[in-house]
């Protein structure tokens, strides 16, 4: 099954070939997701209308609206597709099924969602009076043409005046649809994390600060993360020895004149290897054993520690679910009480990216509280 992140980069490299006019590309890239979200579906309806074939975009169309039922802008493309392929009387029923979404709202926009296009009900009503036309319904095109009339706003009513006149005429008219390359893309926060965060930064050595045998010291060496994804640690960082450890450790991990305790406090600090117990890894888990660790660090054999990473992102820190939360889309993490969650992004105020046995996506961060602290 292919990750949240598979998922967001097809998903955003799909769009960008849209904006490019590569209708072959856009469309590989989005067939890639074994199971698409709505828009993704939508989105490979809105391809196959740009490249000609109405046919295909149907049934992506039915795809798009047979997971999300109230996707308005899904019956608006859907009823042109129908149009195209002559069916009027399907491309009637999807523009009135779009205005029954509306819920007699002026319009919809769906710019938080990630498709550049605000849904008017005028031009709802305008696609109505399209394919009454079509039928040879003048009488009733003309109502329908008064009423998108009186929502339409002023900078508009030209346009609706001049198709007005063609149907009194009985000139059939070309229905409206979203503006050509637009498409759904994923949110840009999502897109900004899909590259993996090399939170310890670089090995970075001041000479300056090194002790006479510093030479017998190898220097440290960027925490190695599980990039498949596993919520495990992958490798240990040595921690150098004396007085000039706060000088010579990582570079971003901890920095000259940060608290001592920094780096073994921070969240991707899970455990040290304890050199007087054969070697066994134990937690860091409260403030006793981050002091004995802290005291094992000045020992001539340094301190090896644990980090954990997943898909190579930091685990900013942990939350507990309080409530059940049933996963609604692909990108969602279903979440039951008394799951930890690892998180890793912090997506807006209310929703929280994280992973949770072996499963990465996006939960509302209401349904959780921090986890405490380990005694």
């Amino acid at each position: 099954m292919a990750s949240l992140g598979d998922l967001l980069r097809d998903w955003h490299q799909g769009a960008e070939a849209v904006a490019r006019g590569d209708w072959d590309c856009a469309l590989r890239l989005f067939s890639s997701i074994s199971e698409p979200p709505a828009r993704v579906s939508f989105n490979v309806g809105c391809v196959h209308l740009l490249a000609g074939d109405p046919e295909a975009a149907l049934r992506a169309f039915d795809q798009a609206l047979t997971k999300d039922a109230c996707l308005a802008v899904g019956f608006l493309q859907r009823g042109v597709a129908n149009f195209q392929l002559e069916r009027f009387q399907e491309a009637l029923s999807d523009f009135q099924r779009t205005l029954a979404q509306l819920r007699d709202n002026t319009a919809i926009d769906y710019t938080q969602l990630g498709l550049r296009f605000k849904l008017q009900a005028w031009e709802v009503l305008f696609n109505v009076a399209v394919v009454q036309s079509q039928l040879g319904l003048w009488a009733e095109a003309a109502c329908s043409l008064g009423d998108a009339i009186s929502k339409v706003p002023e900078g508009a009513r030209n346009d609706l005046d001049i198709a007005l006149g063609q149907v009194q005429k009985q000139v059939p008219l070309q229905p409206r649809q979203v503006p050509r390359g637009e498409v759904f893309r994923p949110h840009r926060r999502h897109v900004e994390h899909l590259e993996p965060v090399d939170f310890l930064g670089k090995a970075k050595v001041l000479a300056s600060a090194l002790p006479a045998d510093s030479h017998r010291v190898a220097p440290p060496q960027p925490q190695a993360l599980d990039v498949r994804g596993e919520a495990r640690p992958r490798a240990a960082t040595r921690v150098p020895t004396g007085s000039t450890l706060a000088s010579r450790f990582l570079q971003g991990c901890w920095q000259p004149g940060a608290p001592a305790l920094a780096l073994l406090r921070s969240p991707p600090a899970q455990g040290y290897q304890d050199p007087s117990e054969d070697g066994r890894w134990v937690p860091l888990s409260g403030e006793e054993a981050l002091q004995r660790a802290w005291r094992d660090a000045a020992g001539p054999g340094g301190l090896r520690l644990q980090c954990r990473g997943v898909g190579g992102r930091p685990v900013l820190y942990q939350v507990v679910a309080q409530h059940v939360y049933s996963a609604q889309r692909a990108e969602d993490l279903a979440l039951q009480p008394g799951d930890t969650v690892d998180v890793l992004c912090e997506v807006d105020q209310a929703w929280l990216e994280g992973h949770c046995d072996g499963h990465i996506g996006i939960f509302p961060k209401s349904f959780t509280v921090p986890a405490a602290r380990r005694a």
